[in-house]
């Protein structure tokens, strides 16, 4: 589901871009991640670009909405395949119905299925928030564990979406390298690696463990407001001078600033 663009101007992700030539993913058409940066290099600018990540998006959250650890896990499942927003338009009625895991462990499946019905694939996730409820009453007397290795062991839960829950419901560092995760730091040039376990860990030795968290917020709300997938606002992106994939989106200042998202756009793509 897309927000449509903002005019230019109004939205305060937008940064001028200094006259500069594309870089050489834009240019020369090879790779964001050069094997000949050093790692000290590398980690230098990612940390300056971590550090302008943190000026350009002082707002940044988690986007999803919940009060308690067993709320966010679920809002976190559900929003597989559909947006924040659209997960947040069906939380408060799914809480209020909900409120426990053993509520979701003996749901009336037609019932819940009804009501995660927006979210799309509603029976597969009818199926996972059961029996992810099942699994809390069966083996943590119905509690959300605080513990990495314990969260992946839950139905329907990976090493994203135990972050978030860790990061934001117990705050436990966490990486959360979800699509906009993975495509930016690739643009970026830290890393050339596909599989999102391999990107945490290279990710993990480049921004201190305390910033995970707050980090990962930052990266996904410029993948949401700014780099977007298709194309991304080179032209007004405060990241310009450090980034490789620069110019792979418009250079225009005026035409990249209309495609930022404003920050009411929760979800864009």
């Amino acid at each position: 589901m897309s927000q449509s663009a903002e005019p230019a101007g109004t939205s305060p992700y937008a940064r001028p871009v200094r006259a500069r030539r594309p870089g050489p993913v834009a240019r020369l058409g090879v790779g964001a991640f050069d094997p000949a940066e050093s790692p000290l290099a590398r980690t230098r600018r990612a940390r300056r670009m971590a550090r302008e990540l943190a000026v350009i998006h002082p707002d940044a959250h988690c986007e999803l909405d919940f009060t308690t650890p067993l709320e966010l896990l679920v809002a976190t499942v559900l929003s597989a395949q559909t947006t924040d927003k659209m997960v947040n338009k069906v939380t408060p009625r799914l809480f209020a119905r909900y409120p426990t895991a053993a509520d979701y462990a003996g749901a009336d499946r037609a019932e819940l299925e009804q009501i995660l019905k927006p979210t799309g694939f509603f029976r597969a996730k009818a199926n996972s928030v059961i029996g992810l409820g099942q699994a809390l009453v069966e083996r943590f007397d119905g509690e959300v564990p605080g513990r990495l290795a314990d969260l992946v062991t839950l139905p329907g839960v990976g090493r994203k979406t135990a972050n978030v829950v860790l990061g934001n419901a117990f705050g436990v560092p966490g990486l959360t390298v979800d699509t906009h995760f993975g495509r930016l730091v690739r643009r970026f040039g830290w890393t050339a690696e596909e599989d999102p376990v391999k990107v945490e860990a290279q990710i993990a030795e480049i921004i201190p463990k305390k910033e995970w968290t707050i980090f990962s917020h930052r990266v996904i709300f410029h993948g949401r407001r700014v780099c977007h997938a298709k194309k991304p606002a080179c032209g007004a992106c405060g990241l310009a001078a450090w980034c490789p994939s620069f110019g792979i989106g418009p250079l225009d200042p005026e035409a990249a600033a209309k495609l930022v998202r404003s920050p009411a756009a929760s979800d864009t793509e």
